[in-house]
Parts: structure tokens; C-alpha cells; sequence
């Protein structure tokens, strides 16, 4: 396999519709995020992932499962806790805080791994400066050492597993009150003052594999959400900070991508701007007008492939221990 296509796509239910069989095959979709409308249990989340690979079998397969609300799949897997709680846990016992960390991360991504997921979009680097509602509990803590600290572990029980991570949300969308699922956020700070947020994923920098971009308008430093903005992606993210892995927008069809009403635009200039998959997500009427553009295929996305740890089930089982006072 050379590349993938640098769209990735939703589907509607809990199997393929013979209209989602037929977009899968198309050149410019390179991935499949699920959510909890795809999932009943998991011997059916199974029978969906195995009818997704006999359609495209190189197309990567994700899905948001941070832990606390935001996660999509739940009878049969772990449930595990908001990243605030191990914040609060390092407050008093920051070792114990870590070892669960990475326990957390292990679980997460050895569970996904089984049922043939390649990667969670995790871990949230996002601070918690208890303004915003979207992140809120989803964010490790207020302190970016801290948030580093404990991400770093999480990302290292994924990587133990065998799974990728996908930090988010560059460069950071804590601050700003509003969501950007429902509107624009403008997070007006200068960029000195955005710099401990920057913070996080400059000490992870050499450990994440992927990371994705707010559809936030940092307006003292450019005039155009992050994902939509070469001086974030290309000058900061990848000249300042050397991150040289994936990078992946938040989904075009939130309501903080509106900046750039057309979505044919929206794809080009994000793609222009530095981002290397683009996320589309309930809204099929918006991937049917960009699915068969002149997009490009990118080597580098098929790094996000999973591939579950040899003798997974005897560590699996001491991690879950390991946590079970959290959940």
C-alpha cells in the first residue's frame, strides 16, 4: 500500500448500506470513523469492521474513545474514567496518577485493537482553564506539565499496545468558552499567552504519532481557524515545533469550519494549509460533492495502522486491575 485517500468518512448504522460500499472503494477515502450509532455489541461492531476491510481492507478505522462522555463504545469494554480524574489524582500521588495513566491508555487501545479499530482520536492536550464546556472533564488537568506528564503516559501504555495517538486539539482549544461543534470560537489571546497551551504538545512532540487541529480562530495570530491556517500547521506545528507526523483537521462539517462556507474550499484550502486527512462527518451530502475531486493520496497516513501486541491478554487483564479503582 502507497498512500490513502485523504478523506475520512462516517457511516449511517450497524452495517454497510450498498451506497457506503461503493464510496469506500473511491480513491480519495483513506478512512472510516465510527460512532456509538455503529455500535450494538461487539460481536456486531466485529461483523462491521470485517465488512468495512472485505470492502477497502486498507483503509484506516477510528474512532473517538477518550474515556468519560466521550466515549463510543461501552457494553463489553472497559469503562473508563474522564482524564480529569487522573488529574486529581496526581494533585495527592502523582506516581500512582501515572502508572494509572498509562494503564488507562494500555486498556483503551488493546480493547480497540481486538475488535480491529486502528486508533482512538486521543489523548485531549487541551488545558482546563474551566471555561469551556466542550472540553472541560476531558482535559488531564490546568497545569501543562501536568497534562504532559500524564498524556505522556497514556500515549506510552497505546504505544505498548500497539496503537497510534492522535493528540488534539492543536493548539489548544481549553480557553475559548465557546464549542466549535456549534459556532465559531475566537480565542482572542496574544500568542505568548497561547504559548502554555503550545507547551503540551511541544514536550510530546517526539511521541505523537498524529495530531489534530481546532477549528479555532487564534485572531492575534491569524485571521483563520487553526486547521484552515499554514501559519499554525506549517510555520508553528511543523517549522517551530518539529512535529513530523500526521496531521489530521477536526471534522469539516462542524459548525467552527463554516469560517469557509464551501466545502469543495473548505477541503482545498485545509489540505493547502498543511493537513494531511480531512474528517467529514454527518453529512453525506457534503462527502458526495468533494468524493471524486482531484485530491491527493498520502504516504504517510498508512503509519496509523494498528497492530495488537503480542500476549495483549495477560496485560490487558493486569491494567485493568491496575485502574479498576477508577471506574
Amino acid at each position: 500500500m502507497k498512500g490513502l485517500g485523504a478523506i475520512m468518512i462516517d457511516v449511517s448504522g450497524l452495517v454497510l448500506t450498498e451506497k457506503e460500499k461503493n464510496q469506500l472503494v473511491k480513491p480519495n477515502v483513506g478512512g472510516v470513523i465510527l460512532f456509538s450509532r455503529n455500535f450494538a455489541n461487539i460481536h456486531q461492531l466485529e461483523t462491521l469492521i470485517q465488512s468495512i476491510r472485505l470492502v477497502n481492507q486498507n483503509l484506516l478505522i477510528a474512532v473517538d474513545h477518550e474515556g468519560g462522555r466521550v466515549q463510543r463504545f461501552k457494553q463489553g469494554f472497559t469503562h473508563l474514567p474522564a482524564m480529569a480524574k487522573l488529574g486529581k489524582i496526581y494533585d495527592h500521588n502523582p506516581d500512582l496518577a501515572t502508572q494509572q495513566s498509562m494503564s488507562c491508555g494500555y486498556v483503551l487501545a488493546a480493547e480497540l485493537l481486538a475488535v480491529g479499530v486502528d486508533f482512538s482520536f486521543t489523548p485531549v492536550l487541551d488545558l482546563d482553564y474551566g471555561t469551556s464546556s466542550v472540553i472541560a472533564d476531558r482535559a488531564f488537568h490546568s497545569n501543562p506539565d501536568v497534562v504532559a506528564k500524564l498524556a505522556g503516559s497514556l500515549i506510552k501504555g497505546m504505544h505498548q499496545a500497539g496503537m497510534k495517538c492522535v493528540g488534539k486539539h492543536f493548539p489548544g482549544h481549553g480557553f475559548v468558552a465557546t464549542d466549535s461543534h456549534l459556532n465559531l470560537a475566537i480565542d482572542e489571546r496574544e500568542l505568548d499567552d497561547i504559548y502554555q497551551d503550545i507547551s503540551v504538545f511541544k514536550k510530546l512532540v517526539h511521541h505523537l504519532d498524529a495530531v489534530m487541529l481546532a477549528h479555532v480562530v487564534y485572531a492575534k495570530v491569524d485571521n483563520k481557524p487553526a486547521g484552515f491556517s499554514a501559519k499554525w500547521i506549517k510555520a508553528i506545528l511543523r517549522e517551530k515545533l518539529g512535529f513530523d507526523g500526521v496531521i489530521f483537521s477536526d471534522d469539516l462539517s462542524m459548525q467552527g469550519a463554516y469560517f469557509i462556507k464551501n466545502i469543495d474550499e473548505r477541503v482545498q484550502v485545509a489540505l493547502d494549509s498543511g493537513c494531511d486527512m480531512l474528517l467529514i462527518c454527518n453529512h453525506p451530502e457534503l462527502v458526495k460533492q468533494v468524493i471524486d475531486k482531484d485530491l491527493p493520496i498520502v504516504g504517510k497516513l498508512q503509519s496509523m495502522q494498528g497492530h495488537l501486541a503480542d500476549g495483549y491478554k495477560t496485560l490487558l487483564k493486569q491494567h485493568r486491575q491496575n485502574i479498576q479503582n477508577l471506574l
